[in-house]
């Protein structure tokens, strides 16, 4: 499994369009402030800045998920965004690649990070254990650590020690 997302990756990387447009409702997803990308531009971005990716999985048919789009008009959010290539992924219009990022299933809403080369980064997760890809949609704390921590390089939670 960690094989497939950096190979999708790559294959995305090869095959995607030149222009960065925002993908389909990015609008509601805050996109007057955060800059949504769509797979492919997303990865070019990463490959070409080193930036650390937010993956955010939705579906227009999901209620938690329209909830969760308030989160994301929280300014500290907004703030770290840009610290990070944020990706917009509809699991019903790309489900291959939902499929290729689903380590724990293909729940929405549901957010993976991954580092500029396309690997998941399993240490930042949710406290949900039983869906630790989907950051609390009630409010912004938890999203936020998670997104700082991304963009220092995914540190442990204040804490907790790394494995040796």
């Amino acid at each position: 499994m960690k094989h497939v997302a950096p190979i999708l990756l790559a294959l995305l990387l090869v095959a995607a369009p030149a222009s960065a447009k925002p993908p389909e409702l990015a609008e509601v997803w805050n996109g007057a402030e955060i800059a949504w990308r769509d797979m492919g531009s997303g990865v070019k971005e990463a490959v070409r800045t080193g930036k650390p990716v937010l993956m955010l999985f939705h579906a227009t048919w999901c209620q938690i998920c329209r909830h969760f789009r308030a989160v994301f008009k929280d300014p500290g959010i907004v703030a770290a965004s840009r610290d990070l290539v944020m990706i917009l992924v509809d699991v019903d219009r790309e489900p291959d690649v939902n499929g290729g990022f689903a380590p724990d299933g293909g729940y929405v809403p549901r957010t993976v990070f991954l580092d500029s080369e396309g690997n998941i980064n399993e240490a930042l997760q949710s406290a949900n254990p039983k869906y630790r890809y989907s950051a609390d949609v009630d409010g912004p704390e938890e999203l936020l650590s998670l997104m700082k921590r991304a963009a220092k390089g995914a540190v442990p939670p204040p804490g907790e020690r790394a494995e040796q």
